[in-house]
């Protein structure tokens, strides 16, 4: 991994959004869910196996109205909560900033839902699943580590800029509630240790399960070094409550969608919003050259970017990535395409994490 996350070059096949189906919910169940919650009538849907962190449909309604809809795994978001009922909540919260970002905050890059009928922005989709509903937005984004070219850098690093300088619109009630702080730790860090502890034993999960634990007996040494380093530097990070600002948490060049003259650009996918230092979004907008994106940033705001704090979050996100990887491929699971590009993605963070 290298720090110029927008111009590294990394495999296509890396955080590429391969997303089986969700178990337990089918086209039928999404459609009705918009028909109640949103009102959408007689819509068509359609599956897009796109995106890491949720399920997506592409829906047209009967007046020919297009939306996107996302449904989240409420067993599948550890950094907003244990339970099922706690990330729901989570979810909640995060949409809520979105929606706040764009219309108290004036952010018309935000890519916000649309709040259901009974006015709640997240909606329950059975026992395991939550569901909401967004405007089909025309552009394009571009796969993980693209190659950006230096008009869209600008772009992305005065939105940031943009979004960092509204964290006082979201001071007062009664948004206060939905600005969280974004955690520090890693929210699947005893699930990572839980495996590290376990390569000893056989992993029974599914086909990708005991090539996993060969890698990981074989990197142990040093995923344990990264988390030592880790630890000392989180210390520093969380200490530095002073400079929290709203982040999105995620910037990268698949969460931007750009408009067909490549002038303007939405920010997308804002499950991970929070407040936490600047550098948690900056690290993934650093290249490794003039380092102009830091430059207009801090010219923008005031603020130059601290390299040990971006050094943090890069380290940050290897682990974060390595956990929710193994977790998956210790759980049951077929050979699919999701399967697979976990072990290979697990694969190249853990050659990559830490350069």
């Amino acid at each position: 991994m290298q720090c110029a996350a927008l111009r590294s070059g990394w495999p296509a096949a890396y955080r590429s959004g391969v997303r089986d189906r969700p178990d337990g919910i089918d086209d039928h169940e999404v459609r009705d869910a918009l028909a109640a919650g949103w009102g959408v009538s007689n819509a068509v849907v359609r599956y897009m196996p796109v995106g890491g962190g949720s399920y997506h449909w592409a829906a047209r309604a009967a007046d020919g109205t297009r939306w996107f809809v996302t449904v989240d795994d409420l067993d599948d978001k550890a950094w907003l909560g244990n339970t099922r009922a706690a990330v729901l909540d989570g979810l909640r919260a995060a949409m809520d900033t979105a929606v706040a970002l764009r219309e108290r905050a004036g952010l018309r890059f935000v890519a916000a839902p649309v709040p259901a009928r009974s006015g709640l922005i997240v909606l329950p989709l059975g026992p395991r699943h939550a569901i909401a509903a967004f405007p089909f937005l025309p552009g394009a984004s571009r796969p993980f580590g693209a190659d950006l070219p230096a008009s869209l850098r600008a772009g992305l690093a005065m939105m940031l800029a943009a979004l960092h300088k509204a964290t006082p619109a979201l001071a007062h009630p009664p948004v206060a509630r939905a600005a969280r702080v974004a955690r520090v730790a890693l929210p699947l860090r005893a699930e990572l240790d839980t495996a590290l502890g376990d390569v000893g034993r056989p992993w029974a999960g599914g086909p990708f399960s005991e090539p996993a634990r060969a890698l990981l007996t074989e990197s142990a040494p040093r995923v344990r070094e990264l988390l030592a380093a880790f630890d000392e530097m989180a210390a520093g990070v969380a200490a530095a409550t002073g400079t929290y600002v709203i982040t999105h948490g995620e910037p990268h060049p698949g969460n931007v969608l750009w408009d067909g003259g490549g002038a303007g650009g939405m920010l997308i996918d804002w499950d991970t919003v929070g407040l936490a230092p600047p550098e948690r979004d900056l690290w993934l907008i650093a290249s490794g050259d003039d380092g102009d994106e830091l430059r207009r940033y801090a010219d923008a705001t005031g603020r130059p970017a601290d390299p040990a704090v971006l050094a943090f979050y890069k380290l940050r996100w290897a682990l974060d990535d390595i956990a929710a990887f193994l977790v998956d491929l210790r759980a049951p699971h077929k050979d699919t395409p999701g399967a697979y590009h976990a072990w290979d993605a697990l694969r190249i963070t853990i050659a990559t994490a830490g350069t």
